[in-house]
């Protein structure tokens, strides 16, 4: 019976173990990670796709408000959530749905990850990364005033394995889709948004600690416009 007693008691140490280890993920230099469960998307809406085309404009100045996390939510999944769970087919169209794409999310609280399985933000770094971004930038104030940044990067070796030359071309093609999704998104949540194209590309991979195979390729700054 003792020793039944102390198998009893491993297996619930292993368990509650497993189980702290599924809320927290693991960031590259190998230390856990906070991860949010972001809120369930909506498939619906209150505006047509017509109004939203008709209605987006580039917006470069924003109030103070902050996004919430459904808000977050429902942008990152515009831009690269997953829309067929069976298949894992994703928002945006992407070259033999190999989904080359990485988004990080950078507001006053910090820089996250989003993961797509499990629609999940981990914690990437703590602080406010804005100014330096804006900074990176050229200066563009509407990247330190926004309420969030969405930088979508690119593992560009996920296209060119199977498409070689012309995998480069897929990937931009890609970014302009998640882009676009995730602007028209923003118009239908009653926000705006402007791209941002303009930055040097080892300042923003430095201030953000991407790594090294991510290439940031576009800026989307979004807020409540003023």
């Amino acid at each position: 019976m003792h020793s039944i007693g102390v198998a009893v008691v491993i297996v619930v140490l292993i368990a509650g173990l497993l189980a702290i280890y599924c809320l927290a993920d693991v960031d590259p230099g190998g230390q856990e990670a906070a991860v949010t469960q972001l809120p369930q998307p909506q498939t619906t809406g209150t505006v047509s796709i017509e109004q939203v085309l008709a209605q987006r404009r580039s917006i470069r100045s924003f109030t103070d408000q902050p996004l919430t996390q459904s808000e977050i939510g429902q942008l990152l999944w515009a831009a690269q959530g997953i829309t067929s769970p069976q298949h894992g087919f994703r928002a945006a169209p992407s070259a033999g749905a190999l989904y080359p794409l990485e988004l990080y999310v950078v507001t006053a609280e910090g820089v996250y990850h989003y993961q797509p399985q499990g629609h999940q933000m981990r914690l990437h770094l703590t602080g406010d990364q804005r100014p330096a971004l804006a900074a990176a930038c050229v200066g563009q104030g509407v990247v330190q005033q926004a309420a969030a940044d969405f930088v979508i990067t690119a593992v560009y070796a996920r296209t060119r394995a199977k498409y070689g030359a012309r995998a480069d071309r897929y990937v931009h093609m890609e970014v302009g889709a998640a882009g676009e999704n995730l602007c028209l998104q923003a118009v239908s949540l009653k926000l705006g948004s402007v791209m941002v194209g303009a930055f040097g590309d080892g300042q923003v991979t430095e201030i953000l600690d991407l790594p090294a195979d991510h290439a940031p390729l576009l800026v989307i700054s979004v807020g409540h416009p003023s």
